[in-house]
């Protein structure tokens, strides 16, 4: 997942960029806002960005009206104001989220988090009742799974749980933390090797309805992933 950090303090973006990385994050920086909207249109499939109000050139509340009338990108805005209008100004302007200065920037993390998953979430929402991916049709209404050969797959509700999160997002690579909080719905402890083992038993049951087809990947020292067609 790729996340933009703007603020004309490099020191910021620099220490932002450190716990982003270190959630298995992409950075992208910007230090200004014309920057930032370059960045956006150069850049394909930002995922959040993280945006201060007080820059030059273009500042933080025209940059996010600006986004808002072609872009629904989740934005948490950093703000060194902290009267209660600017913070409602901010968020009636188009952002998500914010978080004022100084900051910890775990809890910016926290609130990444907290954004992305909710975002995901209104993407599959909005996903058709069918998804196709690969030789594999997956119907989340009735939580049924066949092959392009008409082959039910019996899977659990974990499971399927797993291969739609994978296959609503086609080419994004999900921790075992990451699955394990969507999945099971609560807060990943030591999930890697639950999540692992499930992983597993999916694959096998894929793999012997489709004659061996391999439609997760595992990207190593990273997660697991489904590619797009």
């Amino acid at each position: 997942m790729k996340i933009l950090v703007v603020d004309d303090d490099k020191e910021i973006v620099e220490l932002l960029s450190i716990y982003i990385k270190n959630e298995g994050y992409d950075v992208i920086k910007a230090y200004d806002g014309k920057e930032a909207m370059t960045k956006v249109i150069t850049t394909p499939d930002i995922d959040l960005m993280i945006l201060d109000i007080m820059m030059p050139k273009m500042d933080g509340m025209s940059v996010v009206k600006e986004l808002r009338k072609e872009s629904q990108i989740p934005i948490i805005m950093l703000t060194a104001k902290t009267t209660d209008m600017d913070k409602i100004q901010g968020l009636v302007a188009g952002a998500d989220d914010y978080v004022t200065k100084p900051f910890n920037p775990l809890e910016v993390m926290a609130r990444v988090k907290s954004l992305l998953r909710r975002s995901s979430l209104q993407i599959e929402n909005d996903l058709p009742d069918t998804l196709e991916v690969g030789p594999l049709r997956i119907n989340k209404d009735s939580h049924e799974v066949t092959t392009d050969t008409n082959v039910p797959i019996q899977l659990t509700a974990l499971e399927f749980g797993i291969l739609h999160l994978l296959a609503s997002h086609p080419n994004r690579v999900f921790s075992a933390e990451e699955i394990f909080e969507r999945v099971w719905q609560q807060e990943s402890l030591v999930s890697a090797k639950t999540v692992m083992v499930h992983v597993s038993h999916l694959r096998e049951k894929i793999e012997q309805a489709t004659n061996g087809e391999k439609v997760i990947e595992t990207v190593w020292g990273v997660g697991y992933k489904i590619n797009g067609n």
